[in-house]
């Protein structure tokens, strides 16, 4: 089981190594590993997200929706809600929105209020752009929180790894902790890898999560952050 939090509001801020590491995964373990360390009102939040499905809605954010315990408006969720599934600040000004960190500040705040915890989803890696003046570090900042760095294990996984650990520390952020995502099962020398990953990132390995879990699943291994 997830060990418990300490008794204050909890908020943490996820980024990844790269696009398509997990970090939407990791995020929703993360909702229902809160829930059963008695973080009973726990959200996530994906305050910018690229990319809708047939039905017009965006998938991180249905999946962000389900896995948490209290309904709250899309709009606090997902303040930035664009439709095609391509670099934020590419998508952005194809449509003519200026993503403001402010606007997602009130939106976190307005979250916070309403819950025991909140699980901010990043887009992307951490140093992706959301305009011509600000990226996802900058918002990471914004919203001061601590940062979960979601390692996808794959080949140059290591290089990723430290260099987002730098731009974190860069940032002025705390690094958390760090979860090992197993997304490709075939990958050479990976507990070589992981190992060489747990002697270099300065902060505690809350988790592994094996290729091919549910995130429900995923939570029972998952050590939540002091």
């Amino acid at each position: 089981m997830p060990k418990k939090t300490n008794p204050s509001q909890a908020a943490w801020f996820i980024t990844g190594t790269d696009t398509g590491v997990g970090k939407t995964f990791v995020a929703c373990a993360l909702l229902h590993a809160l829930r059963a360390s008695g973080r009973l009102r726990a959200v996530g939040m994906k305050p910018v997200a690229a990319g809708q499905n047939a039905a017009g809605r965006n998938d991180d954010v249905d999946q962000l929706m389900a896995a948490s315990s209290i309904q709250a408006p899309c709009a606090l969720i997902n303040p930035y809600a664009l439709r095609a599934a391509i670099a934020p600040h590419i998508a952005a000004e194809e449509e003519g929105v200026v993503i403001e960190l402010r606007s997602i500040v009130a939106a976190f705040q307005a979250l916070r209020a309403l819950a025991d915890a909140v699980v901010v989803e990043g887009v992307g890696g951490f140093c992706v752009p959301l305009g011509a003046h600000c990226d996802t570090a900058d918002l990471a900042v914004a919203l001061d929180l601590p940062v979960i760095l979601v390692v996808g294990l794959r080949l140059g996984c290591i290089n990723h790894a430290l260099l987002s650990q730098q731009a974190i520390a860069a940032s002025g952020l705390k690094l958390a902790g760090w979860v090992a995502n197993c997304i490709e099962p075939a990958m050479l020398r990976q507990q070589q890898n992981q190992s060489a990953l747990e002697q270099r990132i300065t902060a505690p390995l809350l988790g592994i999560i094996p290729y091919g879990t549910t995130p429900q699943q995923a939570a029972l291994g998952l050590t939540l952050p002091d």
